[in-house]
């Protein structure tokens, strides 16, 4: 049966919901999605069955040129001995490019099929929001429900936490991996779910008031599948295959609970690219619910169609995940559950990406073309999401954006003439960095992120600088040698001319010592060497701090990007650290 998908945005987050009503190549038989297991909304005749075998079994809905150019994109993961990954295409219920490429295992040479599995990390997230939506459909939860009804061992932040807002990534909870890695984790140690929830359990503050902004989060996708294994006294694992994937016809998708598991029909994860080479990127995910779902291209193209053309029974599910909460202010959050809601190029998407040591992965629908596309890889550097969209200009006849190709020429200009330029600039919403140009000897000028790298500049005027090869355009604000504006990448960013602090000995003196984490039950020490500030972690090690403005430093390291010095009248008492996922976390000095 097909419906007519529907979008219910609710007008408070807290409010209960009102909804309405294998081969390896392109030329592969043809499988019908929706599996023979789930029942037919009617019977129907014989000649009906006939009439609609025909219809699905009728050839390619996309011309030859098209197909040709959709291959095309990816000739570079046919290399010898090169990692690849699956493509598939469905219109309108039919397969019309299925496609595999590369290898999956370069040990011994063992190629990509079509039927083989990938982690597709993030992706996953929808089959738990799923999960909760059914449990809710059935009475033994509401979305709407505080989590400590569940997790009575989670601490009272002051505020209400739903499922709402964990599956939205609007709980302001402290984020999986980031939250660990200031503990001390580094990227290859082991993670599980238990792991998480010991160290939710000594939390004392969230990033922000539930509701109130977006923040990816890992965290509330693990906690809810904690949750479901509660009520259901079931695993994850073993719940989610008997309750959503076989009724769903979804029989090459599991949750892998045991990351040294041996899987067949598995790809191996590699980390790199064809001009550096790539080495193993050995699986350490023990988690589950956030991600460390396997699946096939088939299955998720089949799942995706189920957003607007949903099996019997599933209706309201397939309704209720498409569900948009505005935020506290009324402002929208185009995050639904489990799978983000936007507009590609004017059409209308319903889509998730995923990215886990080498694997990526990305699958989308366009409900109003009745278009799937979904992409799986076993190599990080896949560029799955640039993919996505060329084949999605392709099929909708889309003219492919570019960022366009700066032409700025270099004039022969001297370098003092645009001394106004030079100096350090605040970048607005972007508070765990400073942004320099300067001028060094030989009369090159250069720009430079705190903590990143020199980038050269040409002069095109004294009010253009340029660097056409790495796509930067630094230009005056209306003239004025207080604000820049910088254009990279395609996005822009504004920045005003600051006087750069440079802390007193004193200052520096005051913060040396060793910091403590209640929360994280972990130790910092700071202190000088050569008149520089450093930190050390004894599993991350040193890294070195730099003064962003009086009492708040950064860091070069990934774990923390910035500190903000905490005193009680002159006496430094602590600091908080912020990292990409984590705000504002205390640190008490001993």
């Amino acid at each position: 049966m097909k419906i007519k998908y529907s979008i219910t945005r609710l007008a408070s987050p807290f409010s209960q919901a009102s909804l309405p009503d294998d081969s390896g190549n392109s030329s592969c038989p043809v499988r019908l999605l929706h599996n023979s297991t789930i029942k037919p909304m009617k019977q129907i005749s014989s000649l009906a069955a006939l009439l609609l075998l025909i219809s699905v079994l009728s050839p390619a809905q996309i011309p030859e040129d098209k197909l040709k150019a959709i291959d095309s994109l990816f000739l570079e993961w046919d290399r010898p001995n090169h990692p690849g990954g699956t493509v598939g295409i469905v219109v309108k219920g039919v397969p019309l490019f299925t496609k595999a490429y590369g290898l999956a295992s370069m040990e011994y040479l063992v190629p990509n099929t079509y039927s083989t599995h990938f982690n597709i990390a993030s992706v996953s997230k929808q089959f738990t929001a799923m999960g909760i939506v059914k449990l809710h459909l059935e009475g033994k939860l509401s979305i709407d429900d505080d989590i400590r009804e569940y997790l009575p061992g989670l601490p009272d932040f002051g505020h209400k936490i739903t499922f709402r807002h964990m599956l939205h990534h609007t709980s302001g909870l402290r984020s999986l991996h980031t939250l660990l890695a200031l503990a001390g984790w580094r990227d290859d140690d082991m993670k599980n779910n238990a792991d998480l929830l010991r160290f939710m359990t000594m939390q004392k503050e969230l990033n922000f008031e539930p509701g109130s902004e977006y923040m990816y989060c890992n965290t509330g996708y693990i906690l809810s599948a904690i949750i479901i294994e509660k009520i259901t006294g079931k695993t994850f694992a073993d719940w989610t295959s008997k309750e959503l994937f076989k009724p769903l016809g979804l029989f090459d998708t599991y949750v892998e609970d045991r990351y040294n598991r041996i899987a067949s029909n598995y790809a191996t994860s590699y980390n790199g690219s064809y001009n550096r080479g790539f080495v193993r990127e050995i699986e350490y995910w023990a988690y589950t619910g956030s991600g460390n779902i396997h699946s096939t291209t088939a299955d998720l193209l089949k799942w995706m169609r189920y957003y607007y053309d949903p099996p019997e029974g599933w209706e309201e599910a397939f309704s209720l995940m498409l569900t948009l909460d505005p935020f506290n202010d009324g402002e929208p959050n185009d995050y639904a559950f489990g799978v983000r809601i936007d507009d590609y190029k004017d059409e209308e998407r319903i889509s998730h990406s995923g990215s886990i040591g080498g694997y990526r992965s990305f699958a989308c629908t366009f409900p109003e073309h009745e278009t799937e596309i979904v992409v799986l890889t076993n190599f990080s550097s896949s560029d799955v999401t640039g993919k996505i969209n060329n084949i999605s200009d392709i099929l909708l006849d889309k003219d492919k954006e570019e960022t366009p190709a700066l032409e700025y020429i270099a004039g022969d200009i001297d370098p003092a003439s645009i001394e106004i330029f030079f100096g350090t600039y605040e970048i607005e919403d972007l508070d765990t960095r400073m942004f320099d140009i300067f001028l060094v000897p030989d009369d090159t000028v250069y720009c430079q992120y705190t903590g990143g790298r020199k980038t050269m500049l040409d002069i095109a005027s004294d009010s253009i600088l340029f660097n056409n090869d790495q796509g930067i355009k630094i230009s005056l604000v209306e003239g004025k040698p207080e604000k820049i504006k910088i254009t990279a990448n395609g996005r822009t960013l504004n920045g005003v001319k600051t006087i750069k602090y440079i802390p007193a000995n004193k200052d520096l003196h005051e913060i040396t010592g060793s910091y403590w984490s209640p929360e994280l039950e972990t130790q910092y020490r700071f202190y000088l060497r050569d008149g520089k500030l450093y930190g050390y972690q004894t599993r991350h090690g040193e890294f070195e701090v730099e003064s962003l403005k009086k009492d708040v430093y950064i860091s070069n390291s990934d774990f923390i990007n910035k500190i903000d010095i905490i005193r009680k009248g002159k006496k430094v008492t602590g600091m908080r650290v912020t990292n990409s996922r984590v705000r504002n976390l205390w640190l008490e000095k001993r």
